[in-house]
């Protein structure tokens, strides 16, 4: 069966993870790994991880409905605790501070 859309996840070098959809339409695609903050990626790698390195994509879930990615791709996040600093790269779902 073909999905239309996935939920993935990347791991980089250092071990943290990114969650992320693609919702494009292409489903499974070769050519879409995200749209991670390349900023905060590039800090935390070394210059040696940098020059040579591998990225790892899972598909985590799939579906062919667009609005059940969306959310999911949220509970993902929270799941895998991808949106905290130590852990992972998503910005979105970010614990408060605390006053």
């Amino acid at each position: 069966m073909h999905f239309d859309y996935v939920i993935y996840k990347i791991t980089f070098p250092n071990g943290k993870i990114y969650v992320g959809k693609d919702i494009g339409g292409s489903g499974h695609s070769l050519r879409y790994f995200g749209s991670w903050n390349n900023a905060l990626v590039a800090q935390d790698l070394t210059k040696e991880q940098l020059s040579d390195f591998t990225l790892r994509k899972e598909i985590l879930f799939e579906s062919n409905d667009k609005n059940e990615v969306s959310k999911k791709e949220g509970e993902f996040i929270l799941a895998l605790r991808a949106n905290e600093v130590a852990i992972g790269y998503n910005q979105t779902h970010r614990p408060r501070a605390k006053k």
